[in-house]
C-alpha cells in the first residue's frame, strides 16, 4: 500500500518530537500501521534546530499545508484557539484526517470539530492532548468499554504536581518553588494556566465526556487552583496522613456529572498519592474492573510525541474503513450522547479539611463542633496545633465526613463571623479515591 502522506504545522517540542520519532522509527512504525507514514509538509515560523528536515518542503503558512492535495493527515501542534480551529475545520473541509494535541482546542471547539468530522467522513485523533505519553484516552474510549464508569480523578499537570511535590519534601513556599518552575521550564511567564487548573479542567473535560459520554462542557468545569496553599497545610496535611494533589475529578451521580479541579486530600498510602515531581497519573474506576492507575510522563518532547505518533499509526490502519464502523471520537455513538447534567460545585459532594486560625480562648473547639453539628456535619479527625508565638492564634485543623458542599459554604461562613476566628477559613477537598 503507498505510503500516508503527513502535514505537520508546528514544529516546536511536540512537532519536533513527532518529526523526530516518526523518521527513527519509519520501519517499526510502517510494520505497525501496514504502510508506511511519511512527512511530505511542514508549517512552522521556524526551523527547530533539533531535527534534520533535508528536503521536506517547509512553508510559514498553516493553511497551505490543510490545502496540500498530497496531504492526507494535518498534525496540528500549534496550539491555542483561533487558528488552530481555522486550521482543523480547513482540514476537515479538504477531507483530509486531523491528529492534534491541543487540548484547549478539543476542550472549547470539539463539539463543532468532531460534528464536521462526521460530516465529511473523517477521523479527528487527539490522545497526545491529554497526559502526554499516557494512552488514557485509548484505555477509556477502548480498553474500558465494557464497563459503566464511576468516577476518574486525575493528576493532569505536571507544573502543579512539581510545585506541590517541592513545598512538601523541602519545606518550601509556594512562590519560591514557581519560579524555579518557570526557570526550569515547567511553567510559562503566566503560569495561570497551570496553577488555577484551567489546563487540568480543558483535559478534564475531554476524559469526562469519554467516560461518561457526554457533549464537551469545559463552560461548566469547577476551577480551584494551588496559590493560596501554604507549607502549613502541606504538613498539616501530612501529619492527619494525606498528601496534597492538584486533581482533577469527575464523578458519574444520579442527580448529574461532578467535573472540578482543585487541591484534594489524598490518603498518603494511595498510590496516585505518590505520583511526584512532573509526572501525570490517572486512576478509571469502572462497575466492572475496579479501580485502575496510569502512570507516565504528562508532558515532554518525546512523550506526547509518542502520543501524536500512535493517533498517526490509528488513522493510518482505519483510512480503508467504513466511516461508520469506525471508533467513535468520544467512545460513544453521536445520537446516544447523554444529556446528564454537568452540577454546580455547590451540589458536590466530598469530605473537607478545614483550617481556622482562632485566638486562644477557651470553648473554641466547642463554638466550632457547634457549627458543623448544627449543619449536619459530622467531624473525621480534628488536630489543635500549639500557640503560634507570632501572633498569639491557635491552627485548628479538621477533616470532616462527606457532605455537600453547600453546607460546608454555609459553616464557613458561620466559623468566619465568629470573634475568636481570625481572617479566613482554608478549605480543601478530601478524596479517598478507593
Amino acid at each position: 500500500m503507498k505510503p500516508v502522506k503527513v502535514g505537520i504545522c508546528g514544529l516546536g517540542t511536540v512537532g519536533g518530537g513527532t518529526f523526530n520519532v516518526l523518521t527513527r522509527n519509519a520501519a517499526e512504525i510502517a510494520r505497525r500501521a501496514g504502510r508506511g507514514i511519511e512527512v511530505a509538509q511542514i508549517a512552522a515560523r521556524r526551523i527547530n534546530p533539533k531535527c534534520d528536515t533535508g528536503d521536506i518542503p517547509i512553508t510559514a503558512d498553516v493553511l497551505e499545508v490543510a490545502c496540500n492535495p498530497e496531504i492526507d493527515i494535518v498534525v496540528e501542534l500549534i496550539g491555542g484557539y483561533t487558528l488552530a480551529r481555522d486550521l482543523v475545520l480547513q482540514a476537515i473541509d479538504n477531507g483530509k484526517h486531523v491528529v492534534t494535541a491541543n487540548k484547549a482546542l478539543i476542550a472549547v471547539h470539539g463539539n463543532e470539530i468532531f460534528a464536521k468530522a462526521r460530516e465529511r467522513g473523517v477521523i479527528v485523533a487527539f490522545e497526545a492532548s491529554v497526559a502526554g505519553g499516557i494512552p488514557i484516552i485509548k484505555a477509556i474510549r477502548e480498553g474500558l468499554a465494557g464497563n459503566q464508569i464511576n468516577w476518574l480523578a486525575g493528576i493532569i499537570n505536571g507544573t502543579g504536581n512539581f510545585i506541590l511535590t517541592e513545598m512538601r519534601e523541602k519545606g518550601r513556599t509556594f512562590e519560591d518553588v514557581l519560579k524555579e518552575a518557570q526557570e526550569l521550564g515547567y511553567a510559562e511567564v503566566d503560569p495561570t494556566f497551570d496553577v488555577e487548573g484551567i489546563d487540568a479542567a480543558h483535559k478534564l473535560t475531554i476524559l469526562a465526556s469519554i467516560a461518561f459520554g457526554i457533549p464537551l462542557q469545559f463552560d461548566k468545569a469547577y476551577t480551584e487552583g494551588i496559590s493560596r496553599l501554604t507549607t502549613a497545610d502541606v504538613n498539616y496535611a501530612e501529619a492527619l496522613g494525606y498528601r496534597i494533589k492538584h486533581l482533577g475529578v469527575a464523578r458519574s451521580t444520579a442527580a448529574g456529572i461532578e467535573l472540578r479541579v482543585h487541591p484534594t486530600l489524598i490518603p498518603a498510602d494511595r498510590l496516585i498519592a505518590n505520583v511526584n515531581g512532573v509526572m501525570n497519573a490517572v486512576m478509571v474506576n469502572g462497575d466492572a474492573v475496579g479501580s485502575t492507575l496510569y502512570y507516565g510522563a504528562g508532558a515532554g518532547m518525546e512523550p506526547t510525541a509518542s502520543a501524536v505518533v500512535a493517533d498517526l499509526v490509528d488513522v493510518a490502519r482505519a483510512l480503508t474503513t467504513d466511516p461508520n464502523n469506525r471508533v467513535p471520537h468520544l467512545a460513544f455513538q453521536p445520537d446516544s450522547l447523554s444529556a446528564h447534567p454537568i452540577l454546580p460545585i455547590g451540589a458536590c459532594e466530598s469530605a473537607y479539611y478545614l483550617r481556622i486560625q482562632a485566638k486562644d480562648h477557651p470553648g473554641v473547639l466547642a463554638q466550632v463542633a457547634t457549627i458543623l453539628s448544627e449543619r449536619g456535619i459530622n467531624i473525621e479527625s480534628i488536630m489543635q496545633k500549639e500557640v503560634e508565638e507570632h501572633d498569639g492564634l491557635v491552627p485548628v485543623i479538621l477533616v470532616t465526613h462527606r457532605v455537600v458542599e453547600q453546607r460546608i459554604d454555609d459553616a464557613i461562613a458561620a466559623l468566619e463571623s465568629l470573634d475568636d476566628v481570625v481572617g479566613k477559613v482554608v478549605r480543601i477537598r478530601v478524596e479517598q479515591l478507593a
